[in-house]
């Protein structure tokens, strides 16, 4: 499993507007500038953000981006979800009748596969982007 390169992207543009502080609006091209994230790809990222309850958008002068709540209530699962859908490691967990055995219920796969989701979700949910802007501004660490 490997995330795509825009929700790498949206991780970008949700900790820069993080960093500037909840309601804090901030234009679209300082984004694509400071996170190195080309425009037209940038606004198509945000739009996603917007639709998922992530981000704000504020259109005319003074207009850009802001989170739509606290940092402290935004994790890294809610953007690979507004990105990418829920986690779902195989089809089978999506539901049961893609089981091409129809084995689901009993097979030891079908079990470990959604034990692998579940740990992986939660450990998404577990770093909020409040944190991980803490992160960044104490800056990297020595070791």
């Amino acid at each position: 499993m490997q995330l795509n390169q825009a929700t790498d992207y949206a991780f970008r543009a949700v900790l820069h507007l993080a960093l500037a502080g909840t309601g804090q609006v901030v234009e679209a091209q300082s984004i694509a500038r400071e996170q190195s994230i080309p425009m037209r790809f940038l606004l198509k990222i945000m739009r996603s953000l917007v639709r998922g309850g992530i981000v704000r958008s504020y259109r005319g002068v003074g207009g850009g981006f802001a989170l739509a709540r606290p940092a402290q209530e935004i994790t890294l699962l809610d953007v690979v979800q507004a990105m990418e859908g829920p986690i779902r490691v195989n089809r089978c967990l999506v539901d049961p009748r893609y089981c091409s055995r129809h084995w689901s219920q009993h097979c030891p796969v079908h079990q470990a596969l959604g034990q692998v989701q579940s740990a992986l979700a939660q450990a998404l949910a577990s770093h909020t982007f409040a944190d991980l802007a803490l992160g960044v501004r104490a800056g990297p660490t020595r070791g």
